[in-house]
């Protein structure tokens, strides 16, 4: 491996860290943006607000307010006086709520031994109770199934279809098709459009410190998008095609196994890697046909304007892939060239690297 390729991937690895970090100092602070928000066993916080990939309060944990979270994964396994509210993939309880729960995700489940002490409100794809709810329930997903442990101590209106242990609830039962899964539905695009948002934050960290690191390195992948990008893209399939082709053959045999796991991660962080630059080339290209040379201004444009463009049904999609395979071969020639530069091979001079 060369020198270029590892220390590109330390300062990916640096971003990682630096952003995966965030959430264990904000959770002392109450709020956090990040990979993964944590309040820990034994640890005590006022209130937790907080966008990332998961929000876990752990068993011991204590939370004296509220929760709220956009997150892959809302899991409450400690004490929460106050309210929870998410919009997730999935809202899990396995302890105490004092308060409300309000959840709109794909799951949301109030797990046996949890007790939530107010109502719960839900529109997800299947909402499970095999807990305590103390007050109403209103539940509008698939399918909700009460569980052989599960008590709700007020009434329950849901819509979608009721499974389980109906006797649980202490008061009416009453289906109305209005609060249905379509509540999940106008949920669902806020989330989307939250973690579009975290991941333009985490793409212009790590384009910002590309630049900043690979000044010249980063130059020449924009002049050789804008000056080849037909043999660039190219260079882009075979990289595409031809990396987990060859992971596969180390995994053939047991010895390759340790090459093919760290392989496939540093084939992760070089295709992110890709993309950044693929957006970033192309922004500068775009903005050279209007005569502005900046480099951080086509950083800040590739990656808003990718993150737009890629919305965009169906066209979207597919021209992130072409950006993204453009930004691959730019990056592999350059990787490449920087090897040979490096004495591996004949010495050539490429002034844009």
């Amino acid at each position: 491996m060369s020198e270029q390729v590892v220390r590109i991937v330390l300062v990916v690895f640096a971003v990682g860290v630096l952003v995966g970090s965030v959430p264990v100092v904000a959770a002392q602070s109450e709020t956090g943006v990040g990979g993964g928000i944590v309040v820990s066993e034994g640890e005590t916080v006022t209130s937790l607000e907080g966008v990332a990939g998961s929000v876990l309060v752990e068993d011991g944990a204590t939370v004296t307010g509220d929760v709220s979270a956009v997150s892959g994964d809302v899991r409450i396994e400690g004490t929460v006086e106050g309210d929870v509210s998410g919009a997730a993939g999935s809202v899990q309880i396995t302890g105490d709520v004092g308060g409300d729960v309000s959840g709109g995700a794909g799951t949301v489940i109030i797990a046996e031994g949890a007790t939530v002490g107010g109502s719960l409100s839900a529109g997800a794809g299947t909402v499970g109770i095999d807990g305590t709810v103390e007050a109403d329930v209103t539940a509008g997903a698939e399918t909700i199934t009460l569980g052989e442990a599960a008590t709700v101590g007020g009434d329950l209106r849901y819509g979608g279809t009721l499974e389980g242990n109906t006797d649980a609830v202490a008061g009416e039962i009453t289906h109305d098709p209005a609060i249905g899964p379509s509540t999940l539905e106008t949920i669902q695009p806020f989330t989307e459009w939250v973690f579009a948002l975290y991941a333009l934050l985490l793409n212009l960290l790590l384009g910002a410190a590309l630049l900043v690191f690979f000044p010249r390195f980063s130059n020449g992948v924009a002049t050789r998008v804008a000056d080849d990008p037909v043999r660039t893209g190219l260079v882009g399939v075979a990289v595409v095609v031809g990396m987990p082709l060859l992971l596969v053959v180390f995994a053939i045999t047991v010895i390759g196994i340790p090459v093919t796991i760290a392989g496939a991660f540093l084939f992760a962080l070089l295709a992110w890697i890709g993309l950044v630059y693929g957006r970033f080339a192309v922004a500068a290209w775009v903005l050279s046909l209007i005569r502005v040379d900046n480099r951080w201004l086509a950083l800040i444009a590739g990656m808003v304007g990718g993150a737009l463009f890629v919305q965009v049904p169906y066209l979207g999609s597919l021209g992130n892939l072409l950006i993204w395979l453009l930004g691959l071969g730019a990056l592999a020639v350059g990787l490449y060239r920087r090897r040979w530069q490096s004495g591996t091979g004949p010495r050539r001079e490429h002034p844009t690297e």
